[in-house]
């Protein structure tokens, strides 16, 4: 692994250096092969449970906790930070781009707080299965490298079996890092931070006047286009805090996630969601809130005239209702197979959703069966419905559409997947680890959920929802 540190290298104030605690017996869980080829890894002559443990610190690494602060629910908090990550430092993958290698619940940091800074097992299974599952659906991601038992207990509810995710990213740059030097006003910390995200992931934008103004509008494009890519599949971050939103526009943060089954707007997971803040529905709002927070942070960098700045950053957010609805009628009509553009595709759209709504429809399974729909069988479509009136009014006009349109069942096929981490099996896998120390579930489910378009004969129950529908299912952030 040949490490090139420029966070450490160039942003001395922005982090803590610590060491990874060392677990009493670690084992490796699972390594994710195709990862390592791609970062250039060449395993040979590594130990994977010595390094993705943080018993030993590879050749090159600096062992690094992360500063930032971010909006939790809405409230800030002006000191967060990695309290229980350590950056080892960054990779240059086979195509040339910088990674980012965390070893996360490897033990506390200065900004543990009251915490433990370890990880469950069952935290750390969930992130490595659905980081996985993004990317193999098209979603930027953190992805997963390595998962580690580490031997030991640790104490949340009950006690929990420890373990060691390390994540990948384009980098752990979070709105939340901004908002920590903009809180404390250091001006000049804001802006080497700023300077330093737009030639790692902007470069483009210092060819434009205001580079600052540029470094917004890219961010909040990448995150129109990253909500679009989760609302086409029934994904629910759960805590779309600022120090969970990214500034290279990939998910981060695997917590209290999960995919919807049956189609409800309203849909909440997370257990600490109690006023449904991070509902499906509400995520592309939330997502123009956390850009609004952004912008807040990069006034002084936009124009030393703060009208001026205002007026400047305030059309890029104002705009971001609107790109985002560019990229989500991009991406149903992906879903829906369409090559050609309509003006009524919107309400086509709209109109689709509301005839699932109420109706107990499966999110992933209504999408496959419109390819039925397109062969002229709306069979499997409406036996997903418990009431079809609307449906069957809503077929009339998609025959419609869809006359002018080529291949279309073709392409509905190849864009809508038939696997997702179905939360009843993400839940049996988790538990058969936590409780049996048995993985078999968990890795089958990875096989499945990482190859999501690919058809599997017999394979019904990990498509199919499950039986009875659970309105009081919970996810949690594992802290």
């Amino acid at each position: 692994m040949q490490f090139d540190n420029t966070y450490f290298n160039k942003l001395n104030d922005f982090y803590a250096e610590c060491d990874a605690n060392i677990p009493p017996n670690p084992e490796l869980i699972k390594f994710n092969k195709d990862l390592a080829t791609q970062l250039g890894i060449n395993t040979k002559n590594i130990n994977l449970t010595s390094i993705f443990s943080g018993s030993e610190k590879p050749k090159g690494a600096n062992t690094l906790a992360q500063i930032y602060a971010g909006h939790q629910f809405g409230h800030f908090n002006p000191q967060l930070g990695d309290g229980r990550a350590l950056l080892l430092g960054e990779v240059i993958s086979k195509k040339g781009k910088r990674i980012d290698i965390q070893l996360k619940g490897s033990g506390r940091t200065p900004f543990s707080r009251n915490g433990d800074g370890k990880a469950g097992l069952g935290p750390v299974l969930r992130e490595y299965l659905v980081s996985e599952a993004m990317y193999a659906l098209g979603v930027p991601t953190t992805r997963a490298l390595a998962a580690i038992s580490t031997g030991e207990n640790i104490q949340r509810d009950t006690n929990k079996k420890g373990a060691i995710l390390t994540r990948t990213a384009s980098s752990h740059i979070r709105i939340g890092t901004f908002q920590f030097f903009a809180s404390r006003k250091e001006n000049s910390k804001l802006k080497k931070l700023a300077d330093y995200t737009i030639a790692r992931h902007y470069p483009d934008a210092k060819n434009y006047e205001n580079p600052y103004l540029e470094l917004l509008r890219n961010v909040a494009n990448n995150q129109a286009y990253l909500i679009s890519k989760w609302m086409g599949l029934g994904f629910i971050h759960g805590v779309m805090n600022t120090d969970n939103t990214t500034l290279s526009g990939e998910t981060i943060d695997y917590g209290p996630c999960a995919f919807m089954d049956f189609y409800d707007p309203k849909t909440v997971f997370s257990s600490i969601d109690r006023n449904g803040r991070y509902a499906f529905s509400n995520q592309p709002l939330i997502a123009r809130w956390n850009m609004a927070r952004l912008a807040e942070t990069l006034l002084p960098l936009i124009n030393s005239d703060a009208n001026k700045a205002i007026e400047a950053a305030t059309e890029i957010i104002e705009n971001f209702s609107d790109i985002y609805e560019k990229f989500w009628l991009m991406e149903m009509r992906r879903k829906f197979g369409f090559n050609k553009n309509k003006e009524s595709d919107a309400e086509l759209f709209d109109s689709f959703f509301e005839t699932m709504t109420n109706n107990q429809v499966d999110f992933t399974q209504s999408f496959c069966a419109l390819a039925d729909l397109a062969e002229g069988n709306p069979t499997k479509l409406r036996n997903l419905y418990l009431d079809t009136k609307l449906l069957d009014e809503w077929i009339n006009i998609f025959n419609k559409r869809s006359s002018i349109e080529k291949n279309l069942a073709i392409n509905i096929r190849k864009e809508n997947p038939i696997f997702i981490p179905r939360n009843h099996l993400v839940e049996a896998a988790l538990n058969a680890a936590e409780l049996e120390d048995d993985y078999s579930q968990f890795q089958q489910l990875l096989e499945i959920v990482t190859s999501p378009f690919d058809e599997r004969p017999n394979k019904e129950i990990y498509s199919n929802p499950p039986i009875m529908v659970n309105s009081d299912y919970k996810t949690f952030c594992g802290t």
